[in-house]
């Protein structure tokens, strides 16, 4: 599209707009509300699941243990008495009667404490299975000294249930939350809260925490709900703000605000009409749609501005400053477009449900940019003040600067950025869900308060002998007590293991005495299994081992309550695990599930997916520029400063922080969807001064800057200052999309202002020195 066909198109656009200005306005208006109540059908996931793929191989084992197992969701209460130990009267009470109240939860199947702990002794021949606290009326010293000594010794209480210390233990209530029901997690959240504050009006000096899987699940919500009542406004009233001070228009403001507002409407009923569940990821939403659309507004209101200065009648200026935007308005969109549609490549569905909502947003906003917004202009009364650089074009002395020396421009700027890229080699991925919430949340407070004395996330190992009734046979139970042994040797990355083989030789030992020699894993098939038997018949309900051995007895889990410790880490641990069972697991069959599994794949998932979408965007952008300038050189000229911004942002980074998490698969598509802004509008005006004003390339370069780098300059003010809103977010993903998105549009304007005209210039004169040699110009001058 040449430049003189698209203002020509875009001429004919605004002034139908303007003409039919009436009946346009409130048809658009009424449109976009119309998608815009698709969002009343918005939920929040109440399963922290929902940021993993269907096809996510972690999830498939997941949910495969889950069909065995029972979901791992739960709440967690973690005690811890102001006096320093959990063995005293006072205190065992209270964890009796919290496990008590803990019934009282949404969805509950069972609840495990120490007082309800199914403690086992043998007398003769029976098997005696009871709560280890029954009554806490009989609690005296001799009674918790037993108590004590029990939990000390039994490797089912001691690390999992109290802490090794006696300083703390958890009531842990499962749960079976419905995945179809929406906001269940928080519900269930709630209802924990009130137990606690209950319990705390009857009990004096405790100091109580909730956490668990249900908990975590809850955690995303709140800190969504937190973001969208604080985020969202603070951009509103930073742009209002900017534009009012940039443009001095109350119309102005009044204009780009409705422009803003519909698309924000449209994008988000879209992810309603297309059932998007909301996370904090998703959220970011309407602060990235506002952002980008007042971008839109501000280069249209921009060239009106500057045409009513230069004389022109409001009508004619508002067409014209459309018609001179409309061709990179609609280039910018559509590569922002396709940028954030790139998001549909992640393993991550909430990535995939802000791409779609954020270029639904940003599509409306293109076309409510070259059809609403100069109808509305047209139709208020448009007064501009004096802006801040109307008396002398701060971008003039700029571009003086850059003419008089573009080889030192240009080498300054390659050399600072191969420097900072220099460091990308050295960043590390890191996803520790723990992390992710800021600590203002009482989730985050509950797991720093809970970590010096339990473990966190759980890996699950299950161990499968390849038949049903074989869990008992003698051969795999004792393979399943040596990696529970090896694991416990882990103690650098593991906190305490659960399994099968402890049940077993537990009640071996009482069913025989309690002799400590029989301490040991029943040497008979037929004797483990109704040693089983025996023991699952004791136990009351809710208290079965449907969560240790599935119902065909063909698989049991063992569980490793992990230490807090890196993705790095958690990898290289699974790996040490998987190569262990390899030589010693007795060809038994070993799946590897968990949170923490879940969670330490993720960003390498994500990171390889987007990957993908990230050379189609390149490759389109390429595409798209080559098609709209006419020429191939100007295509990849072009992909420097698209891409040299973020691979510098990313050494930036590398220095500053040195670690990575999955949001970062977010940030290439996002940040290069907007960089691309400046690229084309500065190119489109330099074109339009080469090739419609006849002007030199030192001309061209002056027009590109004093007609767009205003323009520019307030984009990238917007844009920086809405990412970097993002920093306040309570979600960590949230804050490093917008720390690494905000310094990369910085470095881009950056470039843009230094780099790209640096190379025409040094182009020009290159082929100025060949022409000198009696030889013409092998290609057409950029």
């Amino acid at each position: 599209m040449t430049a003189d066909y698209s203002e020509q198109l875009g001429r004919r656009l605004a002034a139908w707009s303007i003409g039919a200005r009436w009946l346009l306005l409130p048809i658009l208006t009424a449109l976009c509300i119309a998608v815009g109540s698709g969002a009343a059908t918005l939920n929040f996931a109440s399963d922290y699941r929902v940021f993993f793929g269907a096809e996510n191989p972690d999830l498939i084992a997941n949910d495969n243990a889950e069909g065995a197992f029972g979901k791992p969701d739960n709440i967690a209460f973690v005690v811890i008495p102001e006096q320093g130990s959990i063995y005293t009267a006072e205190t065992l009470t209270a964890v009796h009667r919290l496990t008590d109240l803990a019934w009282r939860l949404p969805f509950v199947s069972r609840v495990d404490s120490l007082t309800n702990f199914q403690n086992t002794v043998g007398v003769g021949d029976d098997l005696i299975v009871e709560d280890l606290l029954l009554d806490p009326n009989t609690l005296s010293p001799e009674r918790i000294a037993g108590i004590r000594a029990v939990a000390e010794s039994e490797p089912l209480i001691d690390g999992f249930v109290t802490s090794r210390d006696g300083a703390a233990t958890v009531v842990s209530a499962t749960l079976q939350l419905p995945g179809d029901t929406p906001n269940v997690a928080s519900a269930a959240q709630a209802e924990a809260r009130e137990i606690r504050a209950q319990l705390l009006q009857e009990v004096d000096g405790l100091e109580i925490h909730i956490t668990g899987v249900a908990s975590l699940s809850a955690a995303f919500e709140e800190a969504g709900l937190r973001d969208s009542s604080t985020l969202i406004p603070a951009v509103y009233a930073f742009i209002l703000v900017v534009i009012l001070l940039a443009l001095r228009s109350v119309s102005a403001v009044f204009a780009a605000l409705s422009l803003i507002l519909l698309a924000t409407f449209v994008g988000m009923g879209v992810g309603g009409l297309g059932g998007v569940q909301l996370t904090p990821i998703s959220l970011a939403a309407p602060t990235i749609i506002l952002t980008i659309a007042v971008a839109d507004a501000i280069h249209v209101i921009s060239g009106v501005r500057a045409e009513m200065r230069a004389g022109q009648s409001q009508r004619e200026a508002v067409i014209q400053g459309t018609a001179l935007n409309f061709a990179p308005i609609g280039i910018t969109s559509l590569t922002t477009v396709i940028g954030f549609l790139t998001l549909t490549f992640s393993d991550s569905p909430p990535f995939h449900h802000l791409g779609i909502m954020c270029a639904a947003g940003i599509a409306a906003a293109w076309l409510l940019s070259v059809t609403f917004l100069p109808a509305l202009l047209s139709a208020l009364p448009l007064r501009f003040g004096r802006g801040p650089a109307e008396a002398a074009n701060p971008m003039t002395a700029l571009a003086d600067w850059v003419i008089a020396r573009p080889r030192g421009v240009a080498g300054g700027a390659v050399t600072a950025c191969l420097a900072a890229m220099a460091f990308i080699p050295s960043l590390t991925i890191n996803d520790q869900w723990s992390q992710y919430f800021d600590e203002s949340l009482e989730f985050r407070q509950a797991i720093d308060a809970a970590d010096p004395y339990f473990g966190g996330d759980a890996v699950e190992f299950v161990l499968d002998p390849g038949a049903p009734g074989a869990v008992t046979e003698p051969r795999f139970l004792n393979t399943v007590d040596a990696f529970a042994a090896w694991l416990r040797t882990r103690d650098a990355e593991v906190a305490h293991v659960f399994a099968l083989s402890d049940v077993m030789k537990r009640v071996n030992r009482n069913l025989n005495g309690d002799d400590p020699a029989f301490h040991a894993i029943p040497e008979d098939r037929r004797l483990a299994s109704q040693y089983l038997l025996v023991y699952e018949l004791s136990l009351p309900y809710g208290l079965d081992l449907n969560n240790r051995v599935d119902i065909d007895r063909q698989a049991t889990r063992v569980t490793a309550s992990m230490k807090d410790i890196s993705t790095a880490q958690t990898r290289a641990f699974l790996e040490d695990a998987r190569r262990w069972f390899a030589e010693n697991g007795g060809g038994y069959q070993l799946d590897i599930t968990g949170s923490k599994v879940l969670f330490a794949f993720v960003a390498e998932r994500n990171i390889e997916a987007v990957f993908d979408g990230a050379l189609y965007l390149i490759v389109a952008i390429f595409a798209i520029l080559s098609l709209t300038f006419r020429s191939i050189g100007v295509g990849l000229v072009s992909l420097i400063p698209n891409a040299l911004p973020l691979l510098t942002a990313f050494g930036v980074w590398a220095l500053l922080v040195g670690v990575v998490g999955f949001s970062v698969a977010a940030v290439g598509a996002v940040a290069v969807g907007l960089i691309v802004d400046y690229t084309v509008h500065f190119l489109s005006k330099y074109f339009r001064a080469r090739k419609s004003k006849g002007a030199s390339v030192e001309e061209a370069v002056r027009y590109a800057f004093e007609t767009a780098g205003v323009a520019i300059f307030l984009t990238t003010l917007i844009l920086v200052a809405g990412f970097s809103i993002l920093l306040t977010s309570s979600f960590k993903l949230n804050a490093d999309l917008g720390l690494l998105t905000a310094t990369a549009v910085i470095l881009a304007m950056a470039i843009n202002f230094t780099l790209l005209p640096a190379l025409f210039l040094l182009a020009e004169r290159w082929r100025q020195r060949r022409a000198s040699g009696a030889r013409a110009p092998s290609t057409p001058p950029l």
